[in-house]
């Protein structure tokens, strides 16, 4: 990183910008570009855990190439100036990749799906069985990520 004095380094910091977003960017590789999708997803002790219609173009990607690339960015608003390029934007970051591993066993499933609602909601949720196993759910477990903050 160029500027050393943006980098978030502190391990908590990482995971409280992984606590506080809400949507997480998942690029895959894909030919003749890569493919980027923003996902809902949950995260903890170094997982990122998502859910999926059972079929489509990215579970193809990720069944072909298991490697993905994240980020995670939680928005802190526009910083506004007289001059056009002292404009900017306040914001916390965590970019990263690791591998995909798809969660196939109902009570893994179910646990993947509370993970999921407690990005969003406190409290515990009841999942129905028939819509746990119509859903499809993966994990990316990191394997390097970095984080960078401007204007904090």
């Amino acid at each position: 990183m160029r500027r050393r004095e943006k980098a978030v380094t502190d391990p908590a910091a990482l995971e409280q910008i992984l606590w506080q977003g809400k949507v997480c960017q998942l690029a895959l590789a894909d030919l003749p570009v890569p493919y980027i999708v923003p996902l809902n997803y949950g995260y903890r002790e170094g997982v990122l855990y998502f859910h999926s219609a059972p079929e489509g173009h990215k579970l193809e990607l990720l069944r072909r190439q298991p490697l993905a690339s994240f980020s995670i960015v939680v928005d802190l608003g526009i910083v506004e100036a007289e001059e056009a390029c002292n404009w900017g934007a306040r914001f916390r970051s965590v970019l990263g990749y690791g591998r995909i591993e798809f969660i196939e066993e109902r009570s893994a499933k179910q646990e993947a799906l509370q993970l999921l609602m407690a990005q969003y909601a406190e409290g515990t949720f009841t999942f129905a069985p028939a819509a746990v196993d119509g859903t499809t759910l993966f994990k990316l477990i990191i394997e390097e990520m970095s984080g960078k903050q401007s204007r904090i």
